[in-house]
């Protein structure tokens, strides 16, 4: 059975990768005609979603590179493992989209002054074979980014560009029945401000994960009830809860019981990390056994008041 499920994480692990690759090759292709259709069409919407689509490129060859890292076993200089690769990639990938709605927000307040001659005919029909591809390869990515933020941040990159490709497609339209050349830019606008949107949402979850915060969906009080009710706890302090990446969560903590055989409370152990885990999702948790407290009063132990002197 164990066996089992580890040929299935692995196969599921290589398919990710081979998936990854394949949406950055498909990307790349399509990244130098859609520029030069957008040079000839005089059209900032299409070289918009052009230049999207080269750092998407960047994009999904630093999420690949990533989890292959993340593959690897842990070791004495990373005793966590490289799950955190992933993270730092997902905080890369936010800020480079930030810096590319910035750049279009100044190119399109220029096209507003003095708005260009735009090739409706070239925008609809480069902008639909984007679409194309966009949701393509948004869709070879999409599988596993609602756990893994490395791949979610690859995922938004994509799905900015199904919506730039849209908009092409809608400027495209509008032009050519109305003549409005102001079009062009104004949904170049529209796309920059999804994509820092969407960037916003995971910049902010990268920072959360990095700074070892407690996962947003965890009620730390309710937690706390949750361990009282392990028959044989009679307290829990020194209590610490993060994520490693958005799927791996750890927990510590002092609990205190009776003066009990280590036997008995190895069981209370494995009681709290079931419970943990079904409730909470938590992968590990290191508990230490205690039958009195340093200071069980302090529930949350500020690690950097404790004396050199004494171990934490």
């Amino acid at each position: 059975m164990a066996h089992s499920h580890q040929n299935h994480h692995h196969d599921h692990h290589a398919s990710t990768g081979f998936r990854l690759a394949l949406a950055g090759l498909f990307t790349l292709g399509f990244v130098g005609f859609e520029a030069a259709a957008g040079w000839y069409a005089n059209s900032l919407a299409l070289l918009t979603d052009a230049a999207h689509n080269l750092t998407d490129v960047l994009a999904l060859g630093l999420s690949w590179y990533a989890h292959r890292l993340a593959s690897r076993p842990a070791d004495a200089g990373k005793t966590f493992g490289y799950h955190r690769e992933g993270i730092l990639v997902a905080l890369f990938n936010s800020t480079i989209l930030a810096l590319i709605a910035f750049g279009i927000f100044h190119e399109a307040w220029g096209r507003f002054a003095a708005p260009p001659k735009v090739a409706s005919d070239v925008l609809m029909s480069v902008g639909a074979a984007a679409l194309f591809v966009n949701l393509l390869t948004a869709w070879l990515v999409s599988r596993g980014s609602e756990h893994d933020l490395n791949l979610r941040s690859a995922f938004i990159h994509l799905l900015g560009d199904v919506f730039s490709s849209f908009g092409a497609i809608a400027v495209g339209v509008g032009i050519w029945l109305t003549g409005k050349l102001w079009l062009d830019p104004a949904v170049s606008v529209l796309i920059a401000l999804l994509i820092l949107w969407n960037s916003w949402a995971i910049l902010r979850e990268t920072v959360t994960i990095l700074l070892e915060s407690t996962p947003r969906d965890i009620d730390m009080s309710q937690m706390v009830r949750d361990i009282l009710t392990v028959e044989g706890v009679l307290g829990v302090h020194d209590l610490h809860v993060w994520s490693i990446s958005l799927s791996l969560r750890m927990l510590s903590a002092h609990v205190v019981t009776q003066d009990l055989p280590i036997s008995q409370a190895t069981q209370i152990q494995r009681l709290i990390r079931v419970v943990m885990y079904e409730r909470y999702g938590i992968n590990h948790s290191t508990l230490q056994m205690e039958c009195e407290g340093c200071n069980p009063d302090e529930l949350y132990c500020d690690i950097a008041s404790v004396p050199r002197r004494y171990p934490t």
